[in-house]
């Protein structure tokens, strides 16, 4: 197959884009890497366009051991493809999708202003706001709320392994918000002294449920109990076809994560990162309101949207 160019590794260009740029999101990041990608190949048939084009994404979702936000990505661009593929020749096709994958990637920041823009009525004055390891898009609430002049302070969880939530915190001191780093454990402790919860999220699923960075779903029990709002903030991007009914229906589920070990040592500050999970599934029942790029949502309306985009 006269596919794409012998010297372009689609793994290595998405992976200089994260590295490049620390604001990029997975799935942006991905579609960038598809647009050059179509860039550089020169099929003759619409057939072997999107066998290549597929084979891209498996190679992208395989590399990123199935990230959940870079797949939603893949898909987003895998339907605009179908949809182009029924009416237009290989050339046209190419072209539209060169179009709307670059239109997509320079779009993406205005979709997290639009979700603070949705967010930000939520924040108010004198508030107490529990956030949960590092989320751009929750950054950019908290960061519209500043220059809005609203006064509010934060608890932001260490979010370990890989302490994600000190990122956060430096960047709420540089913007002089008060902030305070607790450990995950303390994530009750601290509840009772909270007016909300804010996370972001790796992928929002069919039924309106959440795939997050672990600890987010025992954030959202003790939010509930506590009888505190939990929003969560994702761009619309980040809408998945999954349907997830336990921890163990993630596409990121391993059979050997927290498997007990028959070993007569075990260093634990090494093993605690390799064996437990990165992200965990929050159900719908546990979260308030999303706030999104499309507006503020309840779960159920997540579902209306997947629609939409899917079945159109």
């Amino acid at each position: 197959m006269t596919a794409t160019s012998s010297t372009f590794d689609i793994v290595e260009y998405y992976t200089g884009l994260i590295n490049d740029d620390p604001s990029i999101s997975p799935p942006v990041a991905a579609v960038g890497s598809l647009v050059r990608l179509i860039e550089l190949q020169h099929a003759t048939t619409m057939l072997e366009f999107m066998m290549i084009t597929r084979s891209a994404c498996d190679k992208l979702k395989s590399a990123t051991h199935q990230s959940i936000s870079l797949s939603a990505g893949c898909d987003v661009f895998l339907k605009q493809m179908s949809r182009l593929s029924h009416t237009q020749s290989v050339e046209e096709c190419r072209a539209a999708l060169i179009r709307a994958g670059t239109e997509f990637v320079q779009n993406a920041g205005q979709c997290r202003d639009s979700v603070a823009e949705f967010g930000s009525p939520f924040v108010q004055d004198e508030q107490t706001i529990l956030v949960h390891s590092y989320s751009r898009v929750v950054m950019g609430l908290l960061e519209r709320a500043v220059k809005q002049n609203k006064r509010f302070q934060v608890y932001v969880t260490e979010s370990r392994p890989d302490q994600s939530g000190l990122r956060a915190a430096n960047e709420l001191i540089a913007m002089g918000v008060p902030c305070e780093v607790i450990l995950d454990a303390a994530v009750g402790y601290v509840m009772e002294k909270v007016d909300m919860v804010l996370v972001g999220a790796e992928g929002v699923v069919e039924s309106g449920g959440l795939i997050n960075k672990i600890g987010t779903y025992q954030l959202a029990i003790i939010a509930q109990a506590a009888k505190k709002p939990f929003y969560a903030l994702a761009e619309s991007f980040k809408f998945v076809r999954l349907y997830p009914l336990s921890q163990y229906d993630l596409p990121t589920y391993r059979s050997d994560i927290l498997a007990f070990k028959e070993k007569p040592k075990v260093d634990w500050a090494n093993e605690l990162a390799r064996s437990n999970p990165t992200l965990d599934y929050t159900p719908p029942g546990f979260i308030t309101l999303l706030f999104t790029d499309l507006g503020v949502l309840t779960p159920s309306g997540v579902s209306d949207e997947l629609i939409k985009f899917f079945l159109d």
